[in-house]
């Protein structure tokens, strides 16, 4: 998108959409408003904003705070707990709309920050949804003429509609304003294994829809046998009818069957979309970024590539037709689902303009296709990778590399990879690796256990990119932070799984050290017209403090924790989320415990064109969730959500004095 096009949805758009020549598109509004999860369908994360700029953004303060009826209602009742708040707000026609972890909704003033109303549709009482339990990350919004509408996907398995300015219920939307999801698939679904915690994306009328499903990542439960499918789905805004469903993993006579071998396409669960989605209201056409199968570390009852698993897949969003995909991983060991929304941005490349679709990996790729053909911008070679030795298990040959861009943080270890401020470090980092198995990106699990590097969090994760629709540019926040994965063998031979998989975060170095060298936390900006790096900045000091380093005096060297970017005309933003902890038996239960301490609590401001830091603005507390922008009475205001868990849930607006 150009600056051309912000004048198009500024003045032309909203002309003809009055006198009735055009369909409006979902994305077409006031300029200054933050209508999608990540600004738009396109999830650029980017509003063309600069009233907050490099001169003044030094004097941001809190404009208020809303405090979240999450809080009230977890202090009245001991049984219920939450994760993190993870919502990002949306502000349509001065009005906030966001979630909670318990999947409230409510909407807010958004230049006073007072409650207008809120929906609690009582989610809890149906017990803990599957993964990650009391977590939500937002709504999505859907007009057409007066008919305004907040639709939302449950923890315990439902699409619920509302009116936008009551926060009602709306009666004509699938029963009582509400659609049951565990419905309408090709097997029975336990509503304790399925659940949504991401908005869904609506195209032409139509929204689509993923999910979450248990999988190995799971605190105190592994996988089981037929877990639920991961299919993705497309309802009607208007009715809630379901349109269409497309099956993640091919059904007899469908396109890619036959890359799940043995039949196992008929037992195999999960390869869902439980992140963010894109779409393109003008081509008409939705990208899912598709998760691991069942179970994440073991694939020796899946053998075959495992279509469309890790895959970038493009549907028409009226049809659920198949347009296109790419393959980014084959049979899939590592948890390396795809994280995060792609972005849609156009770029031109050697003089040839070209609708291009970036999707960013935990293994630290960036994939960058041609939106409308899938064809890849540039070359993707496939290369041989290292092969598993576990019974079983038949890992795939070769997997594919982008040649450009160039990955944008480390992958693999080795030994030149380990922290190194001393001589000691180094040795020491060496005895902690002995234990392992290590090696190129793409070393397979292992009884022993594997380093994995990036690890399942990433490299990118579900804060995903921002980019300049203007200049052609991406900033990919990503974190180097390792994971061992150990492969444990069933001791009952009628188990599910011959083997499943356990994850420890890190190893950690030396001296509670990190592992490896620094950055421990970045951003990279890639110019996408070229494939290039333009620069990569630390976020953070990180553990140069520390006193083994103090006297090394030593640069910033970044953080390991999930930065959230956003990106407005003059500056890139990147909010600091803590690392929590969760401690208890199980998520089934009430018997468990999330908390995390601050550190960073700081929302950063860096000069998009060089990486330098401008200024950080100190937070109450940590980022959890994606900032945002807009303008309201002539002000800007970034919202930011901030606690949940062991602290107060709030949503922190900051503008100018």
């Amino acid at each position: 998108m150009s600056r051309a096009y912000h004048l198009l949805v500024l003045y032309v758009i909203p002309i003809f959409c009055a006198i009735g020549l055009m369909v409006c598109p979902a994305d077409a509004g006031k300029v200054g408003e933050w209508r999608s999860y990540g600004s738009d369908n396109s999830s650029t994360k980017f509003l063309p904003l600069d009233q907050i700029n490099k001169g003044n953004v030094k004097d941001l303060r809190i404009a208020w705070r809303w405090n979240s009826p999450d809080n009230a209602l977890v202090e009245s009742n001991p049984d219920l707990w939450t994760m993190v708040n993870e919502a990002t707000p949306l502000m349509i026609d001065r009005v906030i709309y966001t979630s909670t972890s318990l999947n409230q909704v409510a909407a807010i003033k958004a230049v006073t920050g007072e409650t207008i109303w809120v929906y609690d549709p009582k989610t809890y009482k149906d017990g803990t949804p599957a993964n990650t339990g009391f977590v939500h990350r937002g709504v999505s919004y859907w007009e057409s003429g007066v008919d305004r509408r907040i639709l939302f996907g449950t923890g315990d398995g439902y699409l619920i509609a509302l009116e936008a300015e009551t926060g009602e219920p709306i009666q004509g939307f699938g029963e009582n304003g509400r659609v049951d999801l565990t419905k309408g698939l090709r097997r029975p679904v336990n509503r304790r294994l399925y659940a949504v915690f991401s908005p869904p994306v609506i195209c032409r009328s139509v929204v689509v829809v993923g999910s979450t499903v248990l999988d190995s990542f799971a605190i105190g439960e592994p996988p089981q046998n037929q877990m639920p499918p991961g299919d993705v789905r497309g309802f009607d805004a208007r009715t809630g009818e379901q349109r269409w469903i497309f099956h993640t993993i091919p059904q007899k006579g469908e396109f890619g069957n036959e890359t799940w071998k043995n039949d196992s396409w008929k037992t195999t669960g999960n390869a869902n979309v439980w992140t963010m989605m894109s779409a393109d209201e003008e081509l008409g056409y939705v990208y899912l970024p598709v998760s691991t199968p069942t179970n994440d570390y073991y694939g020796g009852h899946r053998h075959g590539d495992n279509l469309f698993a890790e895959s970038l897949v493009c549907l028409n969003a009226e049809t659920g037709e198949r347009v296109w995909h790419f393959q980014i991983l084959r049979h899939g060991l590592w948890d390396y689902d795809l994280p995060a929304a792609p972005n849609l941005i156009d770029i031109t490349v050697n003089g040839k303009k070209i609708k291009a679709v970036a999707q960013v990996t935990k293994q630290a790729f960036c994939f960058v296709f041609d939106r409308v053909t899938g064809k890849p911008v540039w070359p993707i070679e496939e290369r041989t990778v290292p092969q598993s030795n576990v019974p079983g298990e038949l890992s795939s040959p070769t997997q594919p590399f982008p040649t450009k861009p160039a990955p944008f943080d480390r992958q693999g270890l080795t030994h030149n990879d380990l922290i190194d401020f001393t001589p000691t470090l180094r040795k020491q980092a060496l005895g902690v690796i002995a234990d392992y198995d290590y090696g190129a990106l793409y070393t397979p699990p292992s009884e022993k256990g594997t380093i994995a590097m990036p690890g399942i969090i990433g490299g990118a994760s579900w804060a995903g990119a921002t980019v300049d629709p203007d200049k052609g540019m991406i900033y990919i926040p990503s974190y180097t932070y390792p994971a061992v994965i150990t492969l444990n063998k069933a001791k009952d031979a009628s188990a599910d799984y011959a083997y499943t998989g356990a994850l420890v975060f890190g190893p950690n170095g030396p001296r509670g050290l990190p592992l490896i060298k620094p950055p421990y936390g970045r951003i990279t900006a890639i110019d996408l017209n070229t494939g290039e790096h333009k620069w990569m900045q630390p976020v953070g000091d990180g553990p140069r403090d520390h006193p083994t380093l103090r006297h090394l005096d030593l640069p910033p060297l970044g953080w390991a924790q999930r930065n959230f970017p956003l990106l407005t005309q003059t500056l890139l933003f990147a909010a600091a989320q803590a690392q929590w902890d969760v401690t208890g038996n199980s998520p089934r239960g009430n018997a468990i415990e999330v908390t995390f301490d601050d550190q960073n609590p700081f929302l950063w401001a860096f000069d998009p064109d060089n990486g330098q830091l401008v200024s950080r603005t100190e937070l109450p507390s940590n980022a959890q969730g994606a900032p945002m922008t807009y303008m309201a009475d002539g002000k800007q205001y970034i919202v930011i959500p901030i606690g949940g868990a062991n602290r107060p849930a709030e949503l922190i607006a900051l503008s100018l004095p």
